[in-house]
């Protein structure tokens, strides 16, 4: 058995206005973390939410915020959001080549499960030093769209990144997020990604138990496999 499957719904995708009672619903229907994107208008072009509104889900919901920082500093973001309850803090390898150590022993510090993710364009190689440091990330996320839209088509020649990793780092938390669902979750499954973000495939959906339990499937089915 690999790494255990990890199902986060987007709450980007979720009805804001009734976060709280949305990610009630995704827990119900077998989430198992919710993913959380913060984007702060600058790195990305959209601007999202932060600090604030992860403190007031955290006294709505003891689930795992996953949460993907899509920010030009996130050394700024590590003691907010430490204080606000998040779970994971994931930053982009592109903005973080100069202090990722000092970033990954403050999230640390603060109680938090390091991440590092990394857009289309940058090459995998660049987070291989970030997984071997002597303090690690704790998972990768290769993101299979281009970071700060929704709704994007999933980029299936991001696959070739994720196969490296497994096959590199056996016990990694591999992420993938953008563009997944039912039709593509085959091809992340196999390439060796276990935490899975899906956001319009799974709040879109008539029931969206049944495609988180189909994601997870596809996880388990795919490394009894392997």
């Amino acid at each position: 058995m690999g790494v255990a499957a990890k199902i986060a719904p987007s709450m980007l995708s979720s009805d804001f206005a009734n976060l709280a009672s949305e990610a009630q619903r995704m827990l119900d229907f077998g989430a198992d973390w919710l993913h959380m994107d913060i984007m702060d208008g600058h790195f990305v072009p959209n601007l999202t939410i932060g600090a604030p509104v992860i403190e007031s889900l955290r006294k709505h919901s003891k689930a795992y915020l996953d949460c993907h920082l899509m920010v030009t500093n996130p050394l700024d973001y590590v003691e907010p959001l430490g204080k606000a309850g998040a779970s994971g803090f994931t930053f982009h390898v592109e903005v973080s080549k100069e202090n990722w150590q000092e970033l990954v022993q403050r999230i640390k510090s603060k109680g938090m499960k390091p991440g590092v993710a990394l857009k289309p364009g940058t090459p995998i190689e660049e987070v291989y030093p970030l997984i071997e440091a002597e303090n690690p990330v704790e998972m990768v996320l290769v993101m299979t769209v281009e970071p700060g839209f929704g709704g994007q088509k999933f980029m299936l020649e991001m696959m070739d990144k994720v196969r490296t990793l497994r096959k590199k780092y056996p016990a990694l938390d591999i992420e993938v997020d953008g563009g997944l669902g039912p039709s593509t979750i085959e091809a992340a499954a196999s390439a060796g990604a276990n935490c899975i973000v899906a956001g319009s495939s799974v709040f879109g959906a008539a029931e969206p138990a049944h495609v988180i339990s189909l994601l997870r499937n596809s996880v388990e089915e795919a490394q009894r496999n392997s």
